[in-house]
């Protein structure tokens, strides 16, 4: 039998690679069929005594994993049961809200868009994952922008689980004391943070776009940040925003409320955060987008008029990158 077994393979030329996925609890006839479907294996008779005689059905581990038909049978029972199975990727990008978060888990294919969002709103798993009364509203501002690997064995919950956790690896001891020096507490911090990093694409502006927020503080000047009111109506929001929507009350919109957001509008990463915490020195009152992710900053009204008249009220400087270019 071992030089069948070593000399079954179907095509040694064959450059197809298939993924094969062995649930938890799976029979060998129902790994046996896929791999017989996807021709994959030459006799399954003969598999599945090989896989019996050497004992190797007893020792599957559930994964994903990669088989191809240059492989012999002994190749793949020694795939399906070392546990290596194939690895997905899954970025988040700094500044993703968790519904563009659920969007990508959704179509990793890992779980819908409405399981995570319902998961990432649920008081009994933001427990689980060692929150504190009083709890914030959904674990928007904890789901930490990096790169993560899973396989598709991985739940809902060890992913969104492996996010917070990496969330609280960057937070560090001494950001709370300089959040107590700053007059606010790690949430609002995080809150601070996740508009810094929604406001510009210029990684080098983020202390100074903090600035400006802190400086609007001081002077009881509402923050009037775009993203937080597009956030406040994310649900229905269409890619469109209005001048009626910057009227709009919301606990989001810093339009028409004089402090904070109620909840953070995106997930920031360290930079940002950093940013929120340790903010530059400036006179700086507004901002105003150049319409390339930098930004004008300036110190009064008038030049800030001045500013958005040049970057955003003349149609040749935005270029359609505007959203006042939008139709109303």
């Amino acid at each position: 039998m071992g030089y069948q077994v070593a000399h079954d393979v179907v095509d040694p030329s064959s450059d197809k690679v298939t993924i094969i996925t062995v649930a938890r609890g799976s029979k060998p006839s129902e790994i046996i069929k896929k791999l017989e479907q996807e021709k994959i294996i030459r006799n399954s008779e003969r598999f599945f005594w090989v896989g019996r005689v050497l004992g190797y059905w007893g020792r599957l581990k559930a994964g994903e994993y990669q088989v191809t038909p240059r492989m012999s049978s002994m190749d793949i029972l020694g795939v399906l049961t070392s546990g290596i199975s194939v690895m997905r990727i899954l970025t988040i990008p700094e500044g993703d809200n968790m519904y563009q978060v659920a969007e990508k888990i959704e179509a990793k294919g890992l779980a819908t868009a409405k399981q995570v969002l319902s998961l990432c709103k649920s008081p009994q798993f933001m427990r689980q994952l060692g929150f504190k009364d009083p709890l914030p509203a959904t674990l928007e501002g904890y789901l930490y922008p990096n790169t993560y690997f899973f396989n598709r064995e991985v739940s809902l919950e060890q992913l969104l689980s492996q996010m917070v956790k990496t969330f609280r690896s960057k937070w560090e001891p001494s950001f709370d004391k300089r959040a107590q020096e700053l007059g606010l507490t790690p949430y609002e911090i995080l809150v601070l943070a996740s508009m810094i990093e929604k406001e510009t694409g210029a990684p080098s502006e983020r202390p100074m776009i903090s600035s400006v927020f802190y400086n609007r503080f001081a002077k009881k000047m509402r923050l009037q940040s775009d993203p937080t009111t597009i956030y406040g109506m994310w649900e229905s929001y269409t890619g469109n925003i209005h001048k009626s929507d910057l009227l709009r009350p919301s606990p989001y919109n810093t339009y028409t409320i004089p402090k904070l957001p109620i909840g953070p509008i995106a997930n920031p990463g360290i930079e940002a955060i950093k940013a929120a915490l340790y903010p530059a020195q400036s006179e700086f009152l507004f901002f105003v987008s150049h319409n390339d992710g930098t930004h004008e900053f300036t110190k009064s009204l008038k030049d800030h008029q001045n500013a958005v008249n040049k970057f955003q009220v003349d149609a040749k400087a935005r270029e359609g990158k505007s959203w006042r270019d939008l139709k109303k």
